[in-house]
């Protein structure tokens, strides 16, 4: 047993243990014969660092890895980075921009190469970072998602879905971001509220037609004035009596500026509540836009496009954009719409307005929709498999109120885009059949003739080949490849097949929605049933796949979670998990979004430098509450530094009196009561943390174990025994702390396993141990101790209230006590007399002039005369109470007035009911004081 240092000090252990678990493999016990548990950690990027979100969803992971290894199982956690596409591109670019270079200096290979230098330079720092909160991953089979085997699956279920139809090309809007100039997800997208303006414009009808109210014109309004450029109809709804005679009509607007003749349609989504009832209909420009002009029959490819790459105006396909506003960036467009509509007196008012604006969350570009040609997924029938798991139990969703927003996304699941126009990233498998073109001109262009999926440019050969091909195959990188070489002046059809690669690649979700199998050693070759035993190429595969629990941020429950559902089950058969766990976001303490524009941002590594990782751990598990957001501040990470001292103290007492390390992880025979005590309450905090864990309720976890270790173990079991440490005392102590060291194991690893060692030699490290088995309770000894804990906390609580000073020993005379009570009054004397400060004495007691303490049947009374001034304690207590009553009423009073309770800020009526129960709590114990006096 080595004598543990007066300080405790995080940092050292911290430090010492991490290297030490990893070292000697103990992340991943060599455990064959045991059951699986599995759980898959989701990918965080490669460029990322470790934020207050990352600190929370891998300490809910820990805890539940390192209690099923506790428990015996076979844990397996997976751990690996995401090469995330445009963010690990645009780090590169970046360098290259500050060395007055860039990316188009360099072929697409040699790019690649430089992305992978910077991987291998710089890109471990989150995974480095994820070591100091503890986290106790199987680092020795750390997967990449461009690492060969990963990548091989990746494109192997390309080709897959491209041949089963699940796969396809298709001219859709996408969220084009004109600063990195490719489509980017949802979840890319940030909306921000700017000021701007909205105008209403004035669009004639054609042909004389008027409204019902007798108008030659239609008023539209948008945020967007230059997408008039592109405008295909104008939208009413078929209810809106202003509109029936011209829909009857079949009216036609003339579109200023352009002069395009558009039709007036009937859609639902004009509302006739809203301004004219009229929406300007872009099909090519805005989502909504688009489905309306789906509905009207337009298709896709005939939907007007006025922006290129870099959302500058180009000519659409019936050449009626004037040429001055050729060319023009989107807002000086703009400018020059609104400046053209005003001269032709179009422009009814304009509005200043905040404008929820989409916004690039990397380029800060603002988000433009855009029509252009991507890759799809058919989600929508992948989604179905999925939606079934979910609704007959084999994936349950915790907290369970995610389900109906999972259906509600599934049942609406739109087609998922996964092309990127990046260089670096998983290459989609395509090659397009080229042919050229010649203009009077002579100028060469492209033309496609068949498009091509296969894992590689071999495969491809051989397969063409196979189906009876003659001509010569040559594959090319791109149409610039094709024009360079030197045998372009002779490709003609009949004698070469020219194959040019996609030039795409493919979204960084596609191929993390593989991430629960293809991390396992699975690329697509594998046969149905892997092969299950330990030499098996798929005995990895086999034993842990599906996982138990995916532990996620709500926010990627359809970005990463459902996809990851749509594929394990499409690819696999089975579900990638069996529970979805999803946690709410770490908020500022005052329940605001965290950010650093703020200044509201709490950094992890910050918190754990000052109060160390199992603080910050046990913090977000206390506070992770099923279904609720977490409202983080310093102050509870420093109150859990606190306990962890608490812990660390109780063992250096422990030491003091030769308590050491458990003999056995039975509980030892005790023949006192206050020994069959805390081995019963060892018992009840295993069930409240089986209970807890089993129902992934975190924070009653963690408030099980606390409760254990500060308010019963080190404020009453420690206190009840001191100076009575027996040998007996000893061996029960001894397991008791043991016990409390493993149960707090997974949410404090550090400091348990520093103590765990401290305690005597043992034959594994904690992280080893066995989980504990509750024993049985003593209904016997938990009501006599839990009586006498009873009656010292009324006494000193008593004392405190009453101003009776800490030596001043009392007599407690007993009233009506039980022989029982009596009973265990003489059985605890000495420890009552210690601890409380007070002797039995003879007789009833003074009626008056005492204070009277109600304990279970009996009434002590103890006697103040001479020992406190009542006059003066009865008029302090008073005059508090009635101060405190006085602001409890107040503050009522403002509570009850419904304009507080609507019009003030959330967080100014919670304040407010908060302080009303304390000062209503503080009345009624200041009360309690003064009707003890007598």
């Amino acid at each position: 047993m080595s004598e543990l240092p007066k300080t405790f000090d995080p940092a050292a252990i911290e430090a010492r243990w991490y290297a030490r678990w990893e070292a000697t493999g103990a992340f991943r016990p060599s455990r064959p014969d045991a059951e699986p548990f599995t759980i898959m950690m989701p990918p965080p990027n490669v460029t990322g660092s470790l934020h207050i979100g990352h600190a929370l969803d891998v300490t809910l992971q820990d805890v539940l890895v390192r209690h099923a290894r506790l428990r015996g199982r076979d844990a397996l956690w997976v751990v690996g980075t995401d090469h995330a596409g445009i963010a690990t591109q645009m780090v590169v670019e970046r360098q290259l921009n500050e060395r007055q270079d860039k990316r188009t200096n360099y072929s697409r290979e040699d790019f690649v190469a430089k992305v992978w230098e910077w991987k291998a330079e710089s890109g471990g720092t989150i995974t480095r970072q994820l070591r100091r909160l503890g986290a106790s991953c199987d680092w020795a089979n750390e997967r990449f998602t461009m690492d060969p085997g990963f990548s091989e699956a990746v494109i192997r279920v390309f080709v897959r879905l491209y041949h089963e139809g699940l796969i396809y090309r298709d001219k859709r809007l996408v969220n084009w971001d004109p600063g990195l100039k490719t489509a980017i997800s949802d979840l890319e997208v940030e909306t921000k509220e700017v000021p701007g303006k909205f105008w209403h414009f004035r669009y004639p009808l054609a042909d004389g037609v008027r409204t019902a109210d007798g108008l030659d014109h239609i008023v539209v309004a948008t945020t967007r004035p230059e997408t008039m450029l592109a405008d295909m109809a104008v939208a009413v709804n078929a209810r809106d009596e202003r509109y029936q005679s011209l829909l009857a009509a079949g009216a036609q607007v003339l579109l200023p500026i352009t002069g395009r003749r558009v039709p007036v349609i009937a859609d639902d989504h004009a509302d006739p509540e809203l301004g004219s009832g009229a929406v300007k209909i872009t099909p090519g420009h805005d989502f909504n836009d688009f489905e309306v002009g789906v509905r009207a029959g337009i298709a896709a490819r005939d939907m007007l496009n006025m922006f290129d790459g870099d959302a500058c105006v180009v000519q659409v396909a019936d050449g009626l954009i004037p040429d001055a506003l050729l060319g023009l960036e989107r807002f000086d467009a703009r400018a020059r719409v609104v400046e053209r509509m005003e001269a032709l007196g179009a422009v009814e008012r304009v509005e200043e307005r905040v404008i929820a604006t989409p916004l690039g969350d990397r380029s800060g570009a603002v988000i433009e929709p855009w029509l252009t040609d991507q890759w799809y997924v058919d989600a929508k029938t992948l989604a179905v498999p999925a939606m079934e798991a979910v609704r007959d139990g084999r994936i349950k969703i915790v907290p369970a109120q995610w389900e109906k927003t999972f259906f509600n996304w599934m049942e609406n699941i739109q087609p998922w885009c996964v092309s990127r126009q990046l260089w670096w990233g998983h290459r989609i498998p395509v090659w397009q059949t080229i042919g050229m073109t010649r203009d009077a001109d002579d100028r060469v262009t492209q033309e496609s003739y068949g498009v091509y999926a296969a894992e590689s440019e071999m495969a491809l050969r051989q397969r063409i080949e196979s189906e009876g091909e003659t001509r010569i195959i040559r594959f090319f990188e791109d149409w610039d490849a094709v024009i360079q070489d030197p045998d372009f002046a002779a490709f003609d059809r009949d004698k070469y097949m020219v194959l040019v690669r996609d030039q795409d690649v493919l979204d960084t979700w596609f191929s993390s929605a593989l991430w629960p199998f293809a991390t396992l050693g699975w690329t697509g070759n594998e046969s149905p049933t892997p092969d299950p035993s330990p030499e098996g190429e798929g005995s990895l595969l086999a034993k842990h796949y599906p996982g138990d629990v995916l532990v996620s941020g709500f926010d990627i429950l359809f970005f990463w979670d459902a996809r990851m559902m749509m594929q394990g089950l499409h690819l696999m058969g089975e579900v990638p998990f069996r529970t979805l766990y999803l946690h709410g976001l770490v908020r500022a303490a005052d329940g605001s979004k965290m950010s650093k524009s703020k200044g509201n941002a709490i950094d992890p590594l910050g918190l754990i430098d000052r109060y160390g990782a199992d603080a910050l751990r046990f913090t977000l598990a206390a506070m992770e509450s099923q279904g609720r957001d977490i409202k983080l501040s310093e102050e509870r990470v420093q109150g859990y530094r606190n306990f962890a001292t608490k812990l660390w103290n109780a063992v250096r007492f422990a030491q003091a009196n030769g308590i050491g390390a458990s003999a056995a992880p039975q509980a030892p025979m005790a023949a006192k009561a206050v020994n069959r005590w805390i081995i019963g309450e060892v018992a009840a905090t295993v069930v409240a943390m089986d209970a807890a864990l089993a129902a992934l309720r975190f924070d009653e976890a963690a408030n099980a174990i606390y409760r254990f270790v500060w308010d019963v173990f080190c404020d009453w079991y420690l206190e009840l025994v001191k100076g009575e440490v027996c040998d007996e005392t000893r061996a029960v102590a001894g397991w008791a702390i043991d016990q409390a060291l493993v149960l707090l194991h997974p949410l404090m690893p550090f400091i348990t396993e520093e103590l765990w060692h401290a305690l005597g030699a043992r034959e594994a490290p904690i992280i080893h141990a066995r989980w504990p088995v509750a024993a049985v309770a003593d209904d016997e000894a938990a009501a006599e101790i839990g009586w006498l804990v009873r009656l010292v906390r009324e006494v000193r609580a008593a004392r405190t209230e009453l101003g009776v000073a800490p030596g001043v020993r009392l007599p407690a005379h007993l009233r009506e006590a039980s022989a029982v009570t009596r009973a265990r009054w003489a059985a605890h004397a000495g420890t009552i007399a210690r601890m409380a400060r007070i002797e039995a004495a003879e007789g009833d007691g003074p009626a008056a002039g005492a204070a009277q303490l109600v304990v279970d049947e009996m009434t002590v009374v103890l006697p103040l005369e001479g020992v406190i001034d009542l006059a003066a304690e009865r008029a302090r207590l008073g005059k508090a109470r009635d101060a405190a009553a006085k602001e409890a009423a107040a503050l009522a009073g403002r509570l009850g007035n419904p304009a507080f309770v609507e019009k003030a800020k959330p967080e100014a009526v919670a304040k407010a009911r908060a302080d009303h129960a304390e000062k209503a709590a503080e009345a009624e114990r200041l009360g309690a004081a003064l009707a003890r006096l007598g």
